[in-house]
């Protein structure tokens, strides 16, 4: 996927990674852009994560962002932090003209074991001569137990482009979860504007998303603009959370063993706020996302992880629907049992839920859980 107008990225195999695939990546603007930033709000965090919130709060541009899949740099000492600040200046030095404090950090992958640094400097020398327009690279080499790359795009009409890269597979959950996300534009857009924007969308996209119940240390979501081509500021805003919505959809979809994305939309909420706390609910409920996987339409744990919530509800108003098929109005609903099952035979199931509270929605995204998940998490390390 070609990126937008102003930026390049490169992608190697540095060695971090046992399976000797691509771990390393950069991706670099031709002058300094502006950029809006979220992070994990787990207590632990890794050094990327502390430094780029260190760096956003300065509100200086940036230039680059150098990321590594296979090592998270956390939990492993002081030594982390320094090994990421060397990171990041070895990257600037080869740059040209660019300072630390202009290139961000990103790592994923196990946590609380050191950096092979020897790896790292010897591989962040080779990134800047494989630069080029196409981002694939850049998506495979920020991938962990990842199956496939997660890449969208969007174009506006005046010819500005929204291109998104992310990877997530398992320990996702709102608040973030282990995941990376880029998204890059060459819309014209102000700093100020991105930074009212992103948290928002976020919230409602990356914030939405829940595959096991776990929030990773490491997550961040990082949006930069070239600011080479005038858009309007709503069509911008809605294409970014077009592509946003796009990327938290192949994460969920790819949940660590899942065979289905899960969907659910709620509707009537008194407040959006409730709605996306209701949504969340459901897409988190091991007992929903075993259900999903057995083909299971048993309803009443869809109504019973919405009633957890204490969101205000009446359970003589609200309907649950499967796959566009009625189970609960008010109260149950006959529906062939083997029918609906087979419905949620699919590689995408969709719940849909009105609380009759209101007028607001919610979306989250989830997937099912199988004896797949078990196995890669009982086997990460060993």
């Amino acid at each position: 996927m070609r990126l937008p107008e102003g930026f390049t990225a490169s992608a190697i195999a540095a060695g971090i990674k046992p399976s000797g695939k691509p771990d390393l990546a950069l991706l670099v603007a031709d002058g300094p852009v502006s950029w809006a930033y979220t992070g994990t709000r787990n207590r632990l965090t890794a050094p990327c994560v502390s430094r780029n919130a260190v760096r956003y709060g300065t509100g200086e541009t940036v230039r680059a962002i150098v990321m590594n899949a296979g090592n998270a740099n956390c939990a492993s000492g002081e030594q982390a932090g320094f090994d990421n600040e060397e990171m990041a200046s070895r990257m600037a030095a080869l740059l040209g003209g660019t300072r630390p404090h202009e290139v961000l950090t990103a790592s994923t992958g196990v946590i609380g074991v050191p950096m092979p640094m020897d790896r790292v400097r010897s591989g962040v020398a080779r990134l800047p001569a494989g630069l080029s327009e196409d981002a694939a690279g850049l998506a495979e080499a920020i991938l962990t137990t990842d199956t496939r790359i997660k890449t969208v795009a969007a174009t506006l009409r005046g010819g500005a482009r929204v291109v998104g890269i992310a990877k997530g597979s398992g320990m996702i959950h709102p608040n973030m979860g282990t995941m990376l996300a880029f998204v890059v534009t060459d819309a014209d857009v102000s700093q100020a504007v991105l930074r009212e924007l992103w948290p928002e969308t976020v919230d409602r996209t990356f914030n939405q998303i829940t595959v096991d119940g776990d929030t990773s240390p490491n997550d961040m979501a990082i949006l930069l603009s070239s600011q080479r081509i005038e858009a309007g500021a709503q069509e911008f805003a809605e294409a970014l959370e077009a592509v946003a919505v796009r990327l938290a959809e192949k994460i969920a979809a790819d949940g660590e063993g899942a065979s289905t994305l899960l969907r659910v939309e709620v509707a009537g909420g008194r407040d959006e706020t409730e709605a996306r706390r209701a949504a969340r609910a459901v897409a988190g409920s091991s007992l929903v996302k075993a259900a999903v996987h057995g083909r299971d339409p048993n309803w009443g744990r869809i109504l019973s992880a919405i009633g957890q919530t204490g969101v205000l509800w009446d359970v003589s108003k609200l309907e649950i629907t499967l796959q566009q098929r009625p189970v609960y109005l008010g109260g149950p609903v006959a529906f062939d049992a083997a029918e609906l099952s087979a419905a949620l035979d699919a590689d995408d199931v969709t719940i849909r839920v009105d609380l009759a509270a209101g007028d607001a929605r919610g979306r989250a995204w989830g997937c099912d859980l199988t004896e797949g998940y078990v196995r890669i998490n009982a086997e990460y390390t060993t």
